[in-house]
């Protein structure tokens, strides 16, 4: 298994320049490749037998051409060649919309070096990380890799705030065994616009809504960017204050995500969620603002990866499955059931049902029948 380690890093001058560098020759190449790439799809979009037979200059190539490109990492160069032809692979295998040109406008700047016999590495005294062409930076170590954890890949970013941040990915051999979950040890999830997820004991998660509570200060800050000079000095200080606010409560979010995935996955052996898509959820039901703030995605994500870690299973059910119009007493299914509807009684066993709460109560019933 692969898992990424993240921390924060404090370049000196000089690194940080070279890092900027690098951003700028990783975003050149990819643009380039990008560029002659899709001239060649044009012309040959209609013979993909001849497309597949065509060949496309390196980054070793473009470096005969221009001479700075020598200045920085080769191995980002290359990964940036990867990224793209992973991205070309997605746009004709699974449908994902065509590569995009690379902005240097883009606040999150970011690039990837691989480890070759010990070029990433950690000091002993863990102040310091080696990283080829930069060597050693300095590094906030809040936790230690653990032993038996090989060091693949590091990926340097910088976020619109100028924190700059390293995620080194590691591969590891997991020793834990697979826990059989029993019946009474699975947890049904509903999701929740308001509170993130209502569980089958009728339990919420009270998510906090971190942006609604930082809205009136972003309205206050956003109002004064928007009567600065674009691009003037004022204006950079003033954009690097909102970015710090949305910066905050990205913080907080992630913060209270993986400390209540990490309390779930303690608690239970197996955890059961619908698979919803998210971004059309908040598109189509003027929910847009509490969907994303909740960051019901990420919480996902973090559940699986840390049920994963303990031999303990994520299990996702159909979207379509009619949670919240099932009746969780007789399996009747309440075609009249509406999205104002939080209470309704069953025509057929006159059962009084909170919505939230009887679609996580079915939806754990089909998790565990899927488990079996």
């Amino acid at each position: 298994m692969n898992k990424a380690y993240r921390f924060r890093i404090y370049p000196t001058r000089e690194q940080q320049t070279l890092i900027r560098k690098t951003f700028g020759c990783v975003r050149f190449i990819y643009n380039q490749m990008l560029a002659e790439r899709k001239i060649k799809y044009e012309q040959y979009k209609d013979n993909k037998a001849e497309l597949k037979q065509q060949r496309y200059r390196t980054p070793a190539e473009f470096k005969a051409e221009h001479i700075w490109l020598k200045e920085v990492d080769s191995l980002a160069l290359c990964n940036a060649q990867i990224n793209l032809r992973e991205a070309f692979r997605r746009f004709f295998v699974k449908g994902i919309g065509y590569p995009q040109f690379k902005s240097r406008k883009k606040p999150v700047q970011s690039y990837t070096t691989n480890n070759q016999r010990g070029t990433v590495r950690i000091s002993e005294d863990g102040r310091h990380v080696r990283v080829p062409k930069l060597k050693d930076i300095r590094i906030k170590l809040h936790r230690r890799i653990p032993a038996g954890h090989e060091i693949k890949s590091a990926t340097i970013s910088c976020s619109s705030t100028g924190k700059y941040h390293i995620s080194i990915l590691t591969e590891y051999f997991p020793e834990v065994e697979p826990i059989n979950p029993q019946p009474d040890r699975v947890l049904g999830l509903d999701y929740s616009a308001a509170s993130l997820y209502i569980d089958h004991l009728g339990n919420s998660a009270e998510y906090p809504k971190y942006l609604r509570q930082m809205e009136a200060r972003l309205k206050k800050e956003q109002r004064i960017l928007s009567r600065r000079k674009k691009g003037g000095s004022n204006w950079q200080k003033q954009k690097l204050r909102v970015a710090r606010l949305h910066e905050k409560v990205a913080n907080q979010r992630k913060d209270f995500l993986h400390k209540e995935s990490k309390r779930l996955s303690d608690s239970w052996d197996a955890i059961v969620i619908e698979d919803l898509n998210m971004k059309a959820m908040s598109q189509t039901l003027s929910l847009g603002k509490s969907t994303m703030d909740n960051g019901n995605g990420m919480f996902r994500t973090f559940l699986y990866y840390k049920l994963a870690d303990r031999g303990k299973t994520l299990v996702r059910i159909n979207k379509w499955f009619p949670s919240s119009r099932l009746c969780s007493t007789c399996s009747t299914i309440n075609t009249k059931l509406t999205l104002g509807d939080r209470v309704w009684v069953c025509e057929k066993c006159q059962s009084v049902h909170n919505r939230d709460e009887n679609a996580a109560v079915n939806i754990r019933s089909e998790g565990v029948r899927m488990l079996a």
